[in-house]
């Protein structure tokens, strides 16, 4: 081995030690934190099981465990550390394959894996080198995702100002987010992006934490300000752009055996109708009862494109609507077609997030009677988000909360899953999209348990089309769901006074949320 090999075994090992030993002695939610950031992963990748995952700098596996579970250990892992002391410890997860390595790629040289992913490894040093091998060990289409530390960050730069002046400098050379962004492109990589990431860092109290949990999402998206983050999450893809993706289904509850209606409002959708049926028809064909698209007045070719899927499978029917546009009215109508035990309302243009649907079934079948896709959990992804959704979400939701004394982070997503007797109790007036509040909102004031399951959100695209959502002119009918529900609730009175409240609903809700909604340090379920 070259004296530049040794020295970029020796810069990946001090950087796993470095990092472990930062995890293990300064992080009070370390396993919080790495948690998020498998989920993260989950998320931003899409993962099907049976792909394959290298996570490069393993360390003591603190990051390889929940990467496992997440996965749920469908998923091969195998793990490779550069430190000398590699005995695999004994709760190690049985999916994961561990290597110790004196080189690099090293015993891993000519395999391929679907997924890359490593933590705190990219050094100014040696990062050309390694993201070269990088690059070999993916397979064509594969992608690879780093959590690297910010210099940027403001606290990171007051510790070592002040370990300098004791006379202990912090041994990593750290590459800001251009830097990364020039040397991915120059390796090959295409989908180069690179966003800030996590404001949840040191120091850190129990209501610090609980504080910084909740702001960290507006944080990571404000202008400016995200630029102090504590991380920068780095995505890249080894060409070609458009993968096959794996034949196989992921509906495995029999429970739900032809239970599913799913609704699409569909207004010009004619780029994305197709490839979210075939989407659905791949991953949950046992589970579907029917597909049910209903055609908003549509000016494109959608509506004939859906009478020729129709053709092809009886299970896919077309709605027409004729009178006034209106996702609201699109939605309502779909709900009245809708025969399924449960009914799965979703946007047109989410088919890159139908792996992650999967966990609103899993959610269903354990005894949830509504099952929502959170945008904004700790474990959620957010990607060219617009700031100023963000923060009217956020400041709807602080409302909702305090004037319906309920606990809830994000119920205005049209990604629900609703058993049929909920979707048969719903009064839907809303016309547009704050139809969505009342979706969500409604069952939680009749006191229907709802579950909800973190996704990652992705801005349309210029081939997915435009979205119709025009914050200034539908924010208003959010507002005016809110104030409905709070005289519903209140004094029984006003245009939701025959929405029917379950017996005991208010008692059941607080009790369920009081343990999670403690900050993490007080919460005995935190893990």
């Amino acid at each position: 081995m070259s004296t530049s090999d040794q020295s970029m075994v020796q810069t990946l090992a001090l950087r796993e030690e470095t990092r472990d030993e930062y995890l293990v002695r300064r992080d009070p939610i370390a396993k919080d934190r790495l948690r998020w950031r498998a989920q993260s992963f989950r998320h931003m990748v899409h993962l099907l099981p049976g792909q394959s995952i290298l996570e490069i700098g393993c360390g003591k596996g603190l990051f390889t465990r929940q990467l496992a579970l997440v996965t749920h250990g469908r998923n091969p892992i195998t793990a490779v550390t550069f430190c000398s002391s590699s005995d695999k410890p004994a709760d190690w997860p049985e999916s994961a394959e561990l290597c110790a390595s004196g080189s690099f790629p090293g015993t891993l040289q000519g395999r391929q894996f679907d997924f890359i992913v490593a933590m705190d490894l990219l050094d100014r040093r040696n990062c050309a080198v390694v993201l070269q091998h990088v690059y070999g060990l993916l397979k064509p289409g594969g992608q690879v995702l780093f959590y690297e530390s910010n210099p940027w960050n403001i606290l990171l730069k007051l510790r070592r100002f002040l370990s300098h002046a004791f006379g202990r400098s912090d041994p990593r050379s750290l590459l800001s987010r251009p830097q990364l962004y020039e040397l991915l492109s120059e390796v090959g990589f295409i989908r180069v992006f690179a966003v800030f990431n996590d404001f949840v860092f040191a120091p850190l109290s129990p209501r610090l934490i609980w504080l910084l949990r909740n702001v960290s999402i507006i944080l990571e998206n404000a202008p400016g300000i995200r630029t102090l983050a504590g991380s920068i999450l780095v995505h890249a893809q080894k060409p070609p752009r458009v993968v096959e993706r794996p034949a196989l289904s992921l509906a495995t509850h029999k429970e739900l055996r032809r239970a599913i209606s799913v609704v699409v409002p569909c207004y010009n959708e004619e780029m994305n109708v197709e490839p979210l049926v075939a989407g659905l028809r791949r991953l949950y064909d046992d589970y579907l009862h029917e597909i049910i698209l209903v055609d908003d007045n549509s000016k494109d070719g959608t509506a004939a494109l859906i009478r020729s899927m129709a053709a092809a499978d009886d299970r896919i029917r077309l709605v027409s609507r004729t009178g006034q546009n209106g996702v609201g009215r699109a939605l309502a109508d779909g709900y009245r077609a809708a025969t399924g035990q449960y009914v799965l309302t979703m946007d047109c243009d989410f088919q890159h997030l139908l792996p992650e649907i999967s966990d609103l079934f899993d959610a269903a079948v354990k005894g949830y009677d509504v099952v929502v896709g959170s945008r904004f959990s700790r474990h959620s992804v957010l990607l060219n988000y617009p700031f100023g959704k963000i923060v009217a979400n956020r400041g709807f939701h602080l409302i909702a909360q305090i004037l319906l004394l309920r606990r809830f982070r994000d119920l205005t997503n049209n990604l629900k899953l609703l058993r049929r007797e909920v979707v048969d109790q719903l009064l839907l007036l809303e016309p547009w999209f704050a139809v969505n509040a009342e979706t969500g909102l409604q069952p939680l004031l009749m006191g229907y348990q709802v579950k909800e399951v973190p996704i990652s959100w992705i801005n349309r695209t210029p081939e997915m089309g435009m979205s119709s959502f025009k914050l200034a002119q539908v924010g208003w009918g959010y507002w005016r769901v809110l104030g409905r529900l709070w005289l519903r609730s209140v004094f029984g009175i006003g245009a939701y006074r025959r929405v029917s409240v379950r017996e005991g609903a208010r008692h059941t809700w607080r009790a369920a949320d009081a343990d999670r909604l403690r900050p993490l340090g007080q919460n005995k379920r935190s893990g």
